[in-house]
């Protein structure tokens, strides 16, 4: 054979070469890829069940291809169209043999007697003219398909491509359009209905061409019982139904995250992370709060819920139900805003890593100003001193201005960058101290991110046997079949260590609790749930994010366009829909404790700090670092008499006599809020009159501040006011002496306030109690 053909080209050479020209030009006749239009992104689930779609650029609501074509769909399809589809390669030349007779005899076309092979041809060819010369064409590139395609991909291609009315392209769109169904749920009339429409898309317009639409359909069906494809209860249940009247809207469950993955995967089809079920249920809790909301002008939330373990978006809701004029197509999750207090627990995490801070340890809570900055706390009120997981627990910001100071401004700056917050992009002089109470911007994406990096690292602690991955803060993942990767693990801590982190979110686990708030209703005491409260400079922004061992709720709430609303607060606004949300949860187990990074110690049961010689003691488990704090400095070796009423010393007191008592003693500032706070506190009993006094530090400035500059204040009728002086005195019956510049102003006794009008310039202040002690401030005076 292969010796005749070879005789044959050598007999005939220039019929071998346009043969072979002709065979290339046919084997790359067909375009790849056959269509090139532009399609929707489209979002579903692991399911494959709809989310929402965004419509393509021209303007046609086009679905990438299908990837199977439903049976119901099929038979009817092949029924109407080409019944003889898998016997051909590509045409019927009977069918076509037959529309050249009648078309001749009518003098015009009036069938085209084309495949659905050609069919595809003709849409991928975009109508062009209906000419013979173009019906060859068809036939040439039909053939072709069938050569290089299975019938099952042919059937996809005219499924996918095929016109169903309007601007309506392909039977996945046609489907929720016209019966609001996916493809797969279709009855044996709806499927009719759809497969008769390619033929004449414009029967299809609501309340038009019903008659001749429901014939078409009923004669299709009608084929369908005579091929014994429907039973004749299944043709006359069919005939029965009614047609579309109306389009349905496409189901738009997460719009947002829609619009975030069309911007960065383009025109697909995308299996998402979603959790449908409660994706549902979340929006249905941001539309009832949102409902309340609105009434105080609040129109836009955002709800992130992350799972930790994989750090898969489980339900992404942007935005609330509102309307443009209140900017509902803003995606929130991504927008960048004040933090609020978002970021003191890693401050406090970080303290506590570095062996600068332990968990119960006093911090102080009184009017403080650095370098003209001026922190106050939401409720404008001091606690004087307060353990360190309180003062996260209430949000105290004087607390945590005072420790970012001690910490270093610029070290936990540096820090930062670690958890990767793209909108936290300056330095720590840009920022300053406000840093740590909404001075920088991030979006809620990026913070439930580091959120559950935080609770990723105690997980991976526990899995690990005491080990840690590099990567952590990775990026959250919203396409299903994405893995995220958390880098390497290793022994050493990348940020920081498991026990800081567990005591933090131990802490967090009574975030903003005070006693008597209506607003804890909404606690659920069941679930063990480490969340903080965040709210901005003017009420601008609402804020709650909380971590289970399993989960990561963020919420936001406020007004897209930065108004602030004087009710709207992390904790009455933010928090009742994070334990909404955490209610639709799996409730789960509190983090293990990653004993291999704690160490128990012995501390004091009053300060919090390790305990000294004069404390009394308690056991509690601290980070490994935390050894080389400093012991208690609040605790002293008091002498008392007989009495306990006075204190004594061997000047006027028998040393056999003398009793000694360890005595709790915060320094005078301090004192003077603590003890409104605190009804169990005691003041140092003063020395008896016959004993020689030993120097202490008894009293300190609440007003003015150190190195403070004072506005002399103004009265309706244009006078210029007087200013208060105050300070606080361990022992408020002693009378104090007041001086400007040396000039005597005035005594008090036991409310210790001096009204005074000094001329604007800069001022000494001095004070001096009957005892001999002395405390000097300086002040500046302006108009």
């Amino acid at each position: 054979m292969f010796q005749n053909i070879k005789h044959y080209i050598q007999a005939h050479p220039k019929r071998f070469v346009v043969f072979s020209i002709l065979l290339v030009w046919y084997y790359f006749s067909l375009p790849t890829p056959l269509f090139e239009t532009p399609t929707a992104t489209v979002i579903e689930t692991r399911q494959g069940e709809l989310l929402g779609a965004k419509i393509a650029i021209d303007g046609q609501w086009r679905f990438p291809e299908t990837d199977s074509v439903p049976e119901k769909f099929k038979q009817c399809i092949i029924a109407f169209e080409d019944q003889q589809f898998f016997r051909h390669f590509g045409f019927n030349p009977v069918a076509m043999s037959q529309a050249v007779i009648q078309n001749i005899k009518a003098g015009k076309i009036v069938r085209g007697g084309s495949t659905i092979t050609q069919q595809v041809i003709r849409l991928a060819r975009k109508g062009k003219k209906r000419t013979y010369i173009e019906k060859f064409k068809e036939l040439i590139l039909a053939t072709r398909l069938e050569f290089g395609t299975s019938k099952t991909d042919i059937l996809k291609l005219y499924a996918s491509h095929a016109p169903f009315g309007g601007n309506v392209v392909g039977i996945d769109m046609a489907a929720w359009r016209y019966f609001g169904l996916p493809t797969h749920q279709l009855s044996w009339a709806e499927s009719a209905t759809l497969a008769v429409l390619p033929n004449a898309p414009s029967l299809i317009y609501p309340g038009k061409n019903q008659l001749r639409l429901r014939q078409k359909r009923n004669r299709l069906l009608q084929t369908l019982l005579q091929e014994k494809v429907i039973d004749s209860l299944t043709y006359e249940l069919s005939i029965s139904e009614t047609l579309p009247e109306k389009p349905f809207p496409l189901p738009q469950v997460a719009p947002h995250m829609l619009d975030r993955l069309a911007k960065d995967h383009g025109s697909k089809r995308i299996q998402t992370t979603i959790n449908p079920i409660l994706q549902k249920q979340v929006n249905r809790v941001v539309k009832r709060h949102h409902e309340i909301l609105r009434q105080n002008e609040v129109h836009n939330m955002a709800v992130l819920v992350l799972d930790i373990d994989s750090r898969e978006v489980m339900s992404y809701v942007g935005n609330t139900p509102t309307d443009k004029t209140h900017q509902k197509d803003v995606d929130i999750i991504q927008a960048a805003r004040s933090t609020g207090s978002t970021l003191k627990p890693l401050l406090y995490a970080a303290m506590m890593d570095k062996g600068e801070l332990l968990p119960e340890q006093l911090v102080s809570d009184v009017p403080t100003v650095i370098s003209g900055y001026s922190p106050k706390n939401f409720d404008e009120g001091y606690s004087g001193a307060v353990p360190a997981n309180r003062a996260l627990a209430r949000s105290l910001n004087i607390p945590a201005v005072r420790l970012l100071q001690q910490y270093g401004l610029h070290r936990f700056r540096d820090e930062m960058n670690a958890f990767q917050i793209k909108d936290l992009k300056y330095g720590a002089d840009h920022y300053g101290l406000s840093l740590i109470v909404g001075g920088a911007e991030g979006s809620l994406w990026d913070l439930c991110k580091t959120y559950a990096g935080f609770a990723g690292t105690l997980n991976h602690y526990q899995s690990t046997s005491s080990e840690y991955y590099t990567q952590e803060f990775v990026n959250p993942i919203m396409v299903a079949g994405q893995k995220v990767s958390f880098g390497k693990k290793v022994k050493q801590k990348p940020v920081f260590g498991a026990g800081s982190i567990w005591l933090t979110f131990e802490a967090m686990k009574k975030v903003n609790r005070p006693e008597g708030d209506e607003a804890w209703e909404f606690y659920d005491s069941s679930r063990e749930i480490a969340w903080k409260t965040g709210t901005s400079y003017g009420n601008r922004d609402a804020w709650t994010i909380g971590a289970s061992q399993k989960y990561v709720v963020g919420v936001w709430i406020g007004n897209a366009d930065g108004e602030g609303r004087s009710e709207l607060t992390g904790l009455n606004s933010a928090a009742p829909v994070l334990f909404d949300v955490f209610n639709l949860l799996p409730n789960s187990k509190w983090f293990p404790v990653p004993y291999d990074d704690l160490v128990e110690v012995n501390i004091c049961a009053q300060s919090g700090f390790l305990a000294g010689n004069n404390c009394p003691i308690k056991q509690m488990y601290v980070p490994v670092s935390a050894v080389k704090t400093n012991p208690c400095p609040y605790h002293q070796l008091i002498h008392l008499d007989a009495t306990r009423q006075y204190r004594v010393n061997s000047s006027c007191e028998p040393v056999a006599n003398i009793i000694h008592e360890p005595w709790f003693v915060l320094p005078p500032l301090q004192e003077y809020f603590f003890k409104t706070n605190n009804t169990n506190y005691r003041s140092l009993p003063p020395y008896r009159s016959d004993c020689n006094k030993e120097s202490q530090e008894s009293m300190d400035f609440i007003f003015p501040k150190a190195n403070s500059s004072v506005y002399l204040p103004k009265g309706f009728d244009g006078k210029t006011n007087e200013i208060i002086l105050k300070i606080a005195h361990t022992n408020p019956e002693t009378r104090v002496f007041w001086y400007i510049d040396d000039q005597f102003v005035g005594t008090t006794k036991q409310f210790h306030e001096m009204p005074v009008s000094p001329k604007p310039g800069i001022h000494m202040i001095t004070i001096l109690d009957e005892k001999g002690n002395e405390k000097k401030r300086r002040i500046e005076i302006k108009m």
